[in-house]
């Protein structure tokens, strides 16, 4: 492409308009590979002329010699828009218009043209459309954005050299007076003829028939054939001459060639004059034309044309003398060509007066190329662009006024550059707006891409809520005056309100103008320093539901132009801000069931305490599914649980309550950890493919101070010794669970008082800037130090440290963490006793006889009698129902713990005795007398166990009827107490 242009740039000035028609067309052809192409020139009436064609039979261009410019082909599409347009074919073309005289009928309005599209592009000249390119593309379809740019540059070339072309030049003949007119028309063939301006008719005489080399037969009557008989080159300037005449009332003279009937070419002279309507519009033109065919030199004909030429030129020797001007020449530089000729050109004042022209002018000298480059008039202040050409004989220099045109490119460039600046703000914003996922987002993009190019101070966001104004957020007010805008009634005048309402921008430009809008309002503006403000009112899907307010902290008048830009900008934070709005209340209903999900308060117990923290995933994520978990158990036993189930979103947060009910009711049943697991394991399962939980199953035993472990794809935990080493458990990697395979592996630690247990989920230790393993050693190095420094006392300050230390001060990450944190406790030998029992009827009595005694050494001499029965009625059964060996012990935690131990699975169900039944009220009795009761399975056996709280009075507790009735058949309507009812019963 660069190539063909610079083959062109080569072109001297001066060449015909034919010639300068068929190198854009041979060229255009060439880089596009297109079947053919055309160029049409502006005529009157609404017409285009064909004036030039290349690879296209007639046939198929007849019907296109003269187009209607407010037609839908392409070249009239193109003169419409002013750019370039792309037509596809096939499709049904319209006929451009009549056909010339003589002619084959025009093909018929359906015939396709074959290839697959028409590129068109205008023609510009003294910055107005005269006509069209256009080309017939092959299989190549529309051309690509290189070779429309490649078209353009084309057409520019063209409109250039079009405006140094020569005009029409005829024979040489001297001016004539009107008497010398008079008396040369004698000797030639005149013809009269006369134009409707306003229709288009034509009216011509024989003597015209004849000079215009038209057959009667062949003559319609309209100004098309005229514009068919005038030579391609001469058409643009006869039409201009004709146009100019018309403009300034002035006589219409032209020379230009008309084709004869034997195809050649031949000079005719017209002279003509208009009449017009009492507005001062043009009616008609009437006129005379004859043959002017007398031979001329081509140098004076070249020299008529330079001399009379728009443009200044002028010519100098080898010397830089001036040999040549014409009148624009002299006009520029302020001398006459008499007074110019022999003169050096760098001694005129004009010259000097250009910085660096006779340097430029002798670099291009010197390497015998054209140039051409821009030059300033310093004194006018006008602007020129200058092509020297050298030659054999010296040097040529064309000099155009484009002070005008360079003004325009500037300004057009200042307005695209503009334009680019805006549609780049507007992309930027755009995409930060997508990314937004809260209303704090929206606010902060909507702050650091607006307000900076707007020069604006102050940003206010507010919506609508129960008919009040309430701020979303806010940027360079005071918290004083934010307070006064939050919660704002609808009241009359306030301008943000007036925006809402009518859903349309509401500008005020000043204090003043504030005032007069709002006078109720003028106190606010004391309170702050902004001086101007833009009120965009936010709707979206047809709803305005808030307001965004720009303020400045100057008096400020906005332009049209950025009134329509801030417009732009407030439809799109509106459809943002309503996303985030929704992605706000969504969120905060999610957090809420996330935080209602985990516990409210962990339960403070004699066998641990303990402290927790959950912090979900950074913003913009979904809730999570981690959680954690203290369960009491009996025997002085407690659960410690956290889980993780994978992804986001409120289906995981359920998944997570679905999760953590199951855990709570499996530990109650006082399963085995690798039990629990598993029956977790099948739930995880039943609820479909893709969902996968990671858990930690911890149950500390306050009497052994062991601490059993299972666990299914989850971090191992941190165990904390009194002395401050930390240690990871080695324990088995099962799968996560929904995808692990029973059973799981337990393991069993020995845990010293006073230790610390410390579970997470992963999302405390990894990150996508950390992996897990750099992760818990951060972790143990924290725990050492904290307990080095003996900071680990408060449990939940030590949360707030694990918490500050590996995760960021605002937590962004994509996952949630939680943490748990149990200091362990054990239940030493001085409050725990347990004593074997024979497996006979003496068992209950011998167990009676332990428990009074050791609950005298413990001083709950109050509990001695419910402790009594109860252990009676739970060795009896025993004794009854199931096998040894059997045992008895006694746990003094929080309350007082009964158990007796047995060899038997049997577990005792509680169930409704009736009248007759001998036996199966022990149960109720039990249920009667304690707080709480249960049964857990041990390795030989099982357990049953009582608790009671440790109570403050002497404990008396009358026994309900239906024990008596169990213990003593027959006692019915007697009121016993129960150290009355114990002494009855022996120990033996």
């Amino acid at each position: 492409m660069n190539a063909r242009l610079a083959l062109l740039r080569t072109v001297a000035p001066g060449v015909t308009e034919s010639d300068i028609f068929r190198l854009a067309l041979q060229h255009a052809l060439g880089e596009l590979g297109a079947l053919g192409g055309t160029i049409h020139l502006r005529g009157p009436m609404s017409m285009l002329r064909m004036v030039s064609s290349a690879g296209l039979p007639p046939a198929l261009t007849q019907a296109w010699e003269i187009v209607d410019q407010e037609g839908p082909l392409a070249p009239a599409r193109a003169l419409q828009r002013g750019s370039g347009v792309w037509v596809p074919l096939p499709a049904t073309l319209p006929p451009a218009g009549p056909a010339g005289p003589g002619s084959p009928p025009a093909e018929p309005a359906e015939a396709a043209w074959p290839g697959t599209g028409l590129a068109a592009v205008p023609l510009f000249g003294r910055d107005r459309g005269i006509g069209a390119l256009t080309v017939l593309m092959g299989d190549a379809g529309e051309p690509s954005p290189e070779q429309w740019d490649f078209l353009r540059a084309v057409v520019t070339w063209a409109e250039e050299r079009m405006v140094e072309a020569p005009p029409p030049s005829g024979p040489s003949h001297a001016e004539l007076n009107r008497e010398h007119l008079r008396e040369a028309l004698k000797e030639v063939s005149v013809g009269s003829w006369d134009w409707d301006i306003r229709t288009g008719e034509l009216i011509w005489d024989a003597a015209a028939l004849e000079l215009y080399g038209t057959l009667p037969a062949d003559f319609t009557g309209r100004i098309e054939n005229w514009m068919r008989i005038v030579h391609p080159d001469d058409l643009a300037p006869t039409l201009a001459a004709a146009e100019r005449a018309i403009r300034d009332h002035g006589v219409f003279e032209a020379e230009y060639r008309v084709r004869k009937r034997d195809g050649t070419w031949g000079w005719t002279q017209t002279r003509a004059g208009a009449t017009y309507d009492e507005n001062g519009e043009p009616l008609r033109m009437g006129g005379l034309g004859w043959t002017s065919d007398e031979s001329r030199s081509a140098r004076d004909a070249l020299s008529r044309a330079l001399r009379h030429m728009s443009d200044g030129f002028l010519s100098a020797d080898d010397e830089w003398r001036i040999t040549f001007a014409n009148l624009e020449a002299e006009r520029t530089l302020g001398f006459s060509e008499e007074e110019l000729f022999g003169r050096v050109l760098w001694d005129l004042p004009a010259a000097q007066q250009v910085p660096g022209l006779e340097s430029q002018c002798r670099t291009a000298a010197a390497k015998e190329k054209p140039a051409s480059f821009d030059v300033h008039m310093r004194d006018s202040g006008r602007r020129y662009q200058v092509r020297l050409v050298p030659g054999p004989d010296g040097r040529t220099l064309y000099f155009t006024d484009v002070t005008e045109r360079r003004r325009m490119e500037e300004e057009r460039l200042a307005a695209e550059l503009a334009a680019s600046a805006r549609s780049a703000r507007i992309s930027e914003l755009t995409t930060a707006l997508a990314k937004a996922t809260t209303s704090r987002d929206v606010v902060d993009a909507v702050a650091r891409r607006v307000l900076p190019p707007f020069a604006a101070a102050g940003l206010l966001v507010q919506a609508v809520e129960n008919d009040l104004l309430r701020n979303v957020g806010a940027v360079g007010y005071p918290a004083d005056l934010l307070d006064l805008l939050d919660n704002r009634p609808r009241t009359p005048g306030d301008p943000s309100w007036d925006a809402i309402a009518s859903g349309r921008p509401l500008f005020l430009a000043s204090v003043q103008e504030m005032t007069a809008h709002a006078p109720s309002l003028a106190h606010r503006t004391d309170r702050t320093d902004k001086q101007a403000w833009a009120f965009l009112p936010l709707t979206a899907s047809g709803h305005t539901f808030g307001v965004c307010v720009l303020s400045f902290d100057r008096p400020r008048r906005l332009t049209d132009e950025e009134r329509t830009l801030l417009a732009t900008i407030s439809a799109l934070v509106a459809q943002a801000l309503e996303r985030a709005r929704l992605y706000d209340a969504e969120h905060t209903r999610s957090r809420e069931l996330q935080r209602s999900l985990l516990p409210q308060v962990l339960p403070n117990l004699p066998a641990c305490t303990a402290a927790a923290r959950y912090l979900p995933a950074g913003q913009g994520m979904d809730v999570g599914g981690d959680w954690y978990d203290v369960i009491p158990l009996s025997g002085g036993q407690v659960a410690l649980v956290v889980g993780d189930v994978m992804g986001h979103g409120l289906p995981e947060a359920a998944t997570m309550g679905r999760l953590r009910t199951a855990v709570h009711t499996l530990a109650d049943l006082e399963l085995p950890p690798d039990e629990i697991m598993s029956r977790l394991n099948d739930i995880v399962g039943g609820m479909g493919e893709g969902s996968y939980v990671t858990c930690l199953y911890a149950l500390y035993d306050s009497t052994t101070q062991i601490c059993s472990i299972a666990r299914a794809g989850h971090p191992p935990p941190a165990l904390v010794h009194p002395d401050g080493t930390v240690h990871f458990p080695e324990l088995s990697t099962d799968p996560p669970l929904g995808a692990a395979e029973p059973p799981f592996e337990t393991v069993e630690l020995p845990v010293p008082e006073g230790s610390l247990l410390v579970l997470y989920t992963d999302g405390l230790v990894e990150s996508a800037k950390r992996d897990i393993d750099e992760g818990m050693a951060e972790l143990a190095e924290l725990l050492r130090t904290v307990r080095k420094n003996g900071t680990d006392t408060d449990l939940d300050h030590l949360c707030d440290i694990l918490t500050a230390g590996l995760l960021p001060a605002e937590h962004q990450a994509a996952d949630d963490a939680a943490v748990l944190v149990a200091r362990l406790h054990a239940l030493t030998g001085d409050r725990m006793a347990s004593w074997p029992l024979p497996e006979d009827p003496r068992a209950a009595g011998q167990a009676r006889r332990h428990v009074r005694e050791q609950l005298t050494r413990w001083g709950l001499d109050s509990l001695t009698p419910t402790t009594e029965l109860l252990a009676s009625e739970l060795v009896g059964n025993v004794v009854r129902h199931a096998k040894g060996p059997l045992r008895l012990r006694l746990l003094r935690s929080a309350g007082l713990i009964c158990e007796v131990f047995d060899g038997s699975l049997t577990m005792p169900r509680i169930r409704r005795a009736t009248d007759t039944d001998e036996g199966g009220r022990g149960l109720q009795l039990i249920t009667a007398l304690s707080q709480r009761w249960g049964t857990r399975y041990t390795t030989t056996g099982k357990c049953i166990w009582t608790e009671q709280p440790l109570l403050g009075a002497d404990g008396h507790k009358d026994v309900p009827p239906e024990a008596l009735d169990r213990m003593f058949p027959g006692a019915e309507g007697f009121d016993v107490d129960l150290e009355t009812l114990l002494r009855e019963v022996p120990d033996e």
